[in-house]
């Protein structure tokens, strides 16, 4: 009985890895344009240019603030918004779909209360094209271009490993010299049902030119 049992978890992780690897399966979602200007091990210091994103603060525990921003979010991109300029919806004035990117970014507001939300835009919009939101909770905004620290590691959604990368990203600034200039936020590029060895997660933080 035990082995029958180890060769169906066995099983189970192959046939999960033919699918999270299987070609349109592992076609990637674009993600922001940047240049990495120095390397420490899994830590990068990387330029990213001016680009858009869309974006929601929402209050409450880390977890649950996580699942309903990407709801407002995902509402936006699937449609939940109007053509630029329009003020309703009608059926001469259709709803718009953006494609999906990676990463989704969450930071914490400085005063702990709440939590915002981000999805970059495809690089093919503009501020003048890009569709309305129709949820007031969403808005979309130009970010300028920016100095990034940032540190790559897969597994688990822990807060503890969260925590301890957060930890190193931060060593190495101080290490390094670099001045923090922003909010530390976790930027997660794989789906919940991504197998836990798979996913891919960074920390960012902004830092001074």
């Amino acid at each position: 009985m035990t082995r029958v049992r180890t060769f169906g978890t066995a099983l189970m992780v192959v046939l999960l890895l033919v699918f999270a690897l299987r070609p349109e399966a592992a076609m990637a979602l674009e993600e922001p344009a940047h240049e990495v200007l120095q390397r420490w091990g899994d830590v990068e210091l990387r330029r990213y240019r001016p680009l858009l994103v869309a974006e929601t603060r929402v209050e409450g525990a880390r977890d649950e603030a996580s699942s309903e921003g990407f709801r407002r979010l995902a509402g936006y991109i699937f449609g939940n918004n109007r053509p630029r300029g329009a003020v309703a919806l009608s059926a001469q004035e259709a709803p718009q779909r953006i494609a999906m990117t990676a990463p989704v970014a969450q930071a914490p507001s400085p005063d702990g209360a709440a939590w915002t939300l981000q999805f970059t835009m495809p690089a093919a919009w503009t501020l003048e094209t890009l569709p309305t939101p129709e949820d007031p909770r969403v808005r979309v905004r130009a970010c300028p271009e920016r100095r990034v620290l940032t540190v790559r590691y897969r597994g688990s959604w822990t807060e503890a490993r969260r925590q301890a990368h957060e930890a190193i990203l931060l060593d190495t600034a101080r290490r390094e010299g670099l001045r923090v200039i922003g909010p530390l936020t976790w930027a997660r590029y794989d789906p919940p049902w991504m197998p836990w060895f798979l996913k891919r997660n960074e920390i960012w933080v902004d830092v001074a030119p």
